[in-house]
């Protein structure tokens, strides 16, 4: 039996998993599902991009095994990346490591510096691997805030001072997934002094640093004075160049974890299939408009959802970045909980979401909405949920009252 082994212990039942057999199911079945449940982009990366893959991956002599920490040209264009977009200057060799993926990045870290006992502070609610990557390494978490208010460093403060052992890891990441909060330069400001103060590694996941929708561009921790003295971040390409499955992401700042998690790696895998890695380069380098256009699609997204949900009979709050919108379930239904709004939401309107309960505790109330599908089928996701909360004794005029 898994649950012998220790380390399946000490993880939680998978809250999607039930909502993710029901879709299955349901399609199986025949029945049209609109997926708004999974961060799945939907569109595919600029054509130069994959001209690249096929050209090097053509090459036969590109097929064997890959640089552990990344090839040079990919490493060099992400410190170039850092410099034009933060004005961050960071050294390719010392200060970059790629990861497949953010995820692996950091579920990797938590391994290469976490011993069993140690106390972690994490968001909640926050994406899974936020917290589950040190839980399967061993540690503790104490949850803090996942807005960045002033509740947050009044929380940070008690926790240092009432926790023993003391954390010794901070992770944070603007724009949130799932909440889609987004953080400015002084509060990274705060932080950075906080962890120097408290000697706490800080682990930022940007994620989703280019998906913003307002005049003002996302910043970065590494752009506060000293952030590299305790700060490394997370990035990918999966969002802001549609290469989810690609598999590439970075891990970029204080040269110690670089260290850390470039040994580790070099014991797991002998990195990203060397045409991949080229075309990232490709991605990074060659023109950007993929990036602003992709900013442009998830915004018009965003407003079709916010407008033809409101007229459903469920106001969603706005986002002002990321991928996702984080909706309080309507309030004359709240008495289900998020896994059953979830449920029925699949059942009856044919609209999976995702249950924010699955991103822990404080997200019981709530369901994750991703800006995955295209305007048309938001639309009839909005008209099926219009017939359920009608079903439901919800109508839109009482809604909106």
């Amino acid at each position: 039996m898994t649950e012998d082994f220790y380390r399946i212990r000490r993880l939680p039942p998978y809250v999607f998993a039930e909502v993710n057999a029901m879709k299955a199911a349901a399609r199986a079945a025949g029945e049209d599902i609109i997926d708004l449940g999974m961060g799945n982009p939907d569109g595919a990366p600029a054509q130069h991009v994959i001209d690249k893959l096929c050209e090097v991956a053509r090459d036969p002599n590109a097929h064997g095994y890959s640089a552990s920490s990344g090839i040079k040209g990919l490493k060099k264009a992400q410190a170039a990346y850092y410099a034009r977009r933060f004005g961050v200057e960071v050294d390719p060799d010392k200060e970059v490591v790629v990861t497949l993926g953010s995820k692996e990045g950091l579920a990797n870290l938590a391994q290469a510096i976490t011993a069993p006992g140690d106390v972690v502070l994490a968001p909640n609610p926050s994406y899974p691997i936020h917290t589950f990557g040190f839980i399967i390494a061993g540690a503790a978490i104490r949850s803090i805030p996942a807005a960045p208010g002033p509740d947050f460093f009044e929380r940070l403060k008690y926790a240092m001072a009432y926790t023993v052992p003391k954390p010794s890891v901070l992770v944070i990441g603007y724009p949130s997934n799932p909440t889609a909060y987004v953080a400015d330069l002084a509060f990274y400001e705060q932080v950075v002094a906080f962890a120097k103060e408290h000697k706490l590694w800080v682990l930022s996941d940007l994620a989703y640093a280019e998906i913003y929708f307002g005049d003002t561009p996302t910043p970065s921790i590494l752009q506060v004075p000293g952030a590299m003295d305790v700060a490394i971040e997370f990035t990918s390409m999966s969002k802001t160049y549609s290469m989810a499955g690609w598999r590439i992401g970075f891990a970029v700042g204080n040269r110690t974890l670089i260290s850390a998690l470039t040994r580790v790696k070099s014991y797991l895998d002998y990195g990203a299939f060397t045409p991949i890695q080229a075309a990232a380069v490709a991605a990074l380098n060659g023109p950007q408009d993929i990036v602003e256009a992709n900013r442009k699609l998830y915004k018009s997204r965003r407003d079709v959802l916010e407008e033809s949900f409101g007229r459903a009979g469920w106001d969603i709050p706005s986002p002002e970045a990321s991928m996702f919108c984080w909706a309080p379930i309507p309030p004359a239904l709240k008495h289900l909980g998020a896994l059953e709004f979830s449920k029925q939401l699949l059942t009856h309107a044919q609209v999976a979401v995702a249950p924010g309960v699955g991103f822990g505790e404080e997200g019981e109330g709530y369901v994750r909405i991703a800006l995955v599908e295209n305007e048309h089928r938001i639309r009839q996701a909005a008209r099926n949920i219009k017939r359920y909360l009608a079903s439901m004794g919800v109508n839109a005029a009482k809604a909106a009252s």
